[in-house]
């Protein structure tokens, strides 16, 4: 009898489902280590270029040292102050944009910028403003000079920032807790650094002295035409007063355009802007780059509505003096003006009238 051929059985052997084959995990860990490295490199560039443009600021305001400071107040004042300084400018240079020639610095527009709980008030003080200088001592030649009546910007000519810090803290009874200045040629390359800034007149403008020539209506000016913009006064129906209002008017635009929230909270976007100015830049001991991002953010709140552009009241602005013609402020408005920043209350002082 033949020996029946075994049915196969089941294979001992357990079938085992091949996956597809994973990604190596050296390269997935090789494209996280990418990632990290990439990430912290930006981070400490950008950090590096914060500390590095910090490290640049001109310090060289000592607020500390001016005699008979007024309390501190509530809030913030800063004190911006735009000189015609031609440093930093060549020759083709001061020619292209009208500047002249004169040397050293003088101050070409001043402002006391508040923040506080009320919003920002934005005010201008004219350079020709009638003040009561303090009496200060002269570094360079030992003199000592006698307290005097003079304009606003004398006492920058004769003593520099410290003795113009002075000279507004014993006029207006606020006290000064930042300054920032700048020359014509930081001015002009922050506003080329933000692409221009979009300015609309309500008239034709057209200035032979600064070159400025514009149509009614809305233009992108670019560093060279905002100089011309914010200098020229002659085209003013109210002379050096038309003039600051347009200075306002310009410097909340130009804060605007630099302090978006995408340049402010991005220290590369940010980087350009703060570095074009940095040559001609002068601030207080104590200032920081931060503090001066606060000043644009603060500047920026003007034109959203949270806060007011005003100029110090005045009562005649042809006052005749030993110095020539200059302005003389209505005592009565200014006090309650300064009393209210000081105090940090709502200003009520209207805004003058375009």
């Amino acid at each position: 009898t033949p020996t029946p051929t075994p049915t196969p059985g089941p294979d001992p052997t357990p079938t085992v489902r091949r996956r597809a084959p994973k990604e190596p995990l050296s390269r997935r860990r090789r494209i996280t280590r990418l990632a990290v490295v990439t990430v912290s490199a930006l981070l400490l560039a950008s950090g590096g270029a914060y500390v590095w443009a910090d490290t640049q600021l001109n310090r060289e305001v000592d607020l500390g040292k001016s005699p008979d400071r007024p309390p501190p107040g509530k809030g913030t004042n800063y004190l911006i102050v735009g000189s015609d300084s031609r440093e930093g400018l060549s020759e083709q240079a001061r020619k292209n944009l009208r500047t002249g020639s004169a040397e050293g610095r003088r101050t070409d527009s001043m402002m006391v910028l508040h923040t506080g709980s009320n919003g920002t008030t934005m005010m201008s003080l004219p350079r020709d403003s009638w003040v009561t200088v303090p009496g200060f001592l002269r570094p360079d030649t030992g003199k000592t000079f006698a307290p005097s009546r003079n304009k606003l910007n004398a006492a920058y000519s004769m003593g520099g920032p410290d003795l113009l810090v002075s000279t507004i803290e014993r006029n207006t009874g606020l006290r000064i807790d930042h300054y920032a200045e700048i020359g014509f040629s930081g001015f002009v390359d922050v506003v080329d650094a933000v692409g221009g800034v979009r300015m609309c007149v309500d008239r034709d403008i057209k200035d032979p002295k600064s070159g400025l020539d514009l149509r009614k209506g809305c233009h992108t000016l670019d560093g060279a035409k905002a100089l011309a913009f914010v200098r020229q006064r002659k085209q003013e129906a109210k002379g050096d007063l038309g003039r600051t209002q347009n200075q306002q008017k310009f410097l909340a635009a130009l804060a605007d355009k630099a302090a978006t929230p995408g340049v402010l909270a991005n220290p590369f976007a940010a980087f350009p802007t703060v570095r074009a100015g940095l040559d001609t830049l002068i601030v207080d001991q104590d200032m920081g780059l931060r503090n001066l991002m606060s000043l644009f953010e603060a500047m920026k709140g003007v034109t959203s509505g949270n806060g007011k552009q005003l100029n110090v009241p005045v009562s005649n602005t042809n006052l005749r003096t030993s110095k020539g013609s200059a302005v003389q402020w209505n005592v009565t408005q200014a006090r309650r003006l300064f009393d209210q920043l000081r105090n940090d209350q709502p200003v009520d002082i209207a805004p003058p009238r375009p």
